[in-house]
């Protein structure tokens, strides 16, 4: 498992907490004890950020951008990503 992986989390039907920095200076994804740290490049404004969090989320779980689902959390830094 590389460094950037969550492949073991990629359960369907999975809900994953993660909070969010935008604009910092480079996109990496960090798992800490209870959820995920995304740090993105990209504004929070006209949600370019989420959009950010869910590309690099999705690569580092090794699926679809398509199969996450941000229900929580649309305009805050903790959000919930449901797994499809």
């Amino acid at each position: 498992m590389s460094k950037n992986s969550l492949a073991d989390l990629a359960v369907s039907g999975t809900t994953l907490a993660v909070r969010v920095t935008p604009n910092a200076r480079v996109n990496k994804v960090e798992m800490e004890s209870d959820r995920i740290k995304v740090s993105v490049t990209s504004p929070p404004a006209d949600g370019q950020a989420n959009s950010a969090v869910i590309k690099l989320l999705a690569k580092a779980l090794g699926v679809a951008k398509t199969r996450l689902t941000l229900f929580q959390g649309q305009k805050t830094r903790d959000k919930l990503f449901r797994l499809d």
